[in-house]
């Protein structure tokens, strides 16, 4: 069989990148997020800006950053502030269009978990933790999760809430009184699952090549379908040349 033209993960970065839109002010990590950003600002969103929760505003990296505190990220920048300043004028302001997050576990409504598998006093697993992203899966005015679609980080409910999605349902995360409107997308290897009125996350389009009974397969609760399950494009030549040769020239991530 010819080798596939790019891989899981390119795939994923991406469609991801295709969410953003320009002028968007995104709240962004390292690695794939770091990626779909710098993708989107050299493809359809020009006028993107990137924003680093070590307080770097407007970054324009000439590498890719191994951290959030790299020092690539303050050349070219067009504000360097303290964590705090980022956290407190910008996230929690409502300045921040877009966050992107990741975790070990993504349930059924949108909820990440990113610090224990198993209970929490006695955990198989004890994960990093949250970080900056309770914060911004609070305040961000969109959020985007981007992670592989495997049976076990997609449980109905998760093991530890470290991020609200839409908590148990319905009206649950507006009670709250937070101000972001919860994760709007989750970009896996096999579709892109979004929210449904009810905060659901539902089946909402699938990659080339790919079927239902593969998402389900990885999913642990009965998935459903979008009315029009749409199909995303494959990757374009241009999108995987910038990725490849001017993203991440040595692989690190892709």
């Amino acid at each position: 069989m010819p080798e596939p033209k790019y891989n899981a993960t390119e795939l994923m970065i991406i469609n991801a990148a295709r969410l953003l839109k320009d002028g968007d002010q995104v709240f962004v990590g390292v690695g794939i997020p770091n990626l779909a950003c710098n993708l989107a600002r050299r493809t359809h969103a020009p006028n993107l800006q990137m924003i680093y929760e070590a307080g770097i505003i407007g970054a324009r990296p000439k590498r890719l950053p191994l951290s959030i505190g790299d020092p690539t990220l303050v050349s070219g920048a067009l504000s360097v502030c303290s964590m705090f300043e980022v956290f407190s004028l910008y996230l929690q302001r409502g300045n921040i269009d877009v966050g992107f997050l990741g975790g070990a576990q993504i349930d059924q409504f949108g909820n990440i978990n990113a610090t224990v598998i198993g209970d929490y006093a006695h955990p198989k697993v004890r994960l990093p933790g949250s970080g900056g992203s309770m914060e911004i899966a609070a305040w961000a005015n969109r959020c985007y999760i981007i992670t592989p679609h495997q049976l076990r980080r997609f449980p109905a409910r998760v093991d530890f809430h470290t991020s609200a999605g839409f908590l148990e349902g319905g009206d649950a995360r507006a009670k709250t009184g937070v101000r972001g409107s919860g994760p709007q997308a989750v970009v896996t290897n096999l579709g892109i699952l979004k929210p449904d009125a009810n905060g659901e996350l539902v089946l909402a389009a699938l990659h080339p090549g790919c079927s239902f009974e593969q998402a389900q397969a990885n999913t642990g609760w009965a998935l459903k379908q979008a009315e029009e399950l749409e199909v995303t494009s494959a990757p374009t030549e241009e999108e995987l040349r910038i990725l490849r040769e001017e993203l991440d020239p040595q692989r690190i991530y892709i």
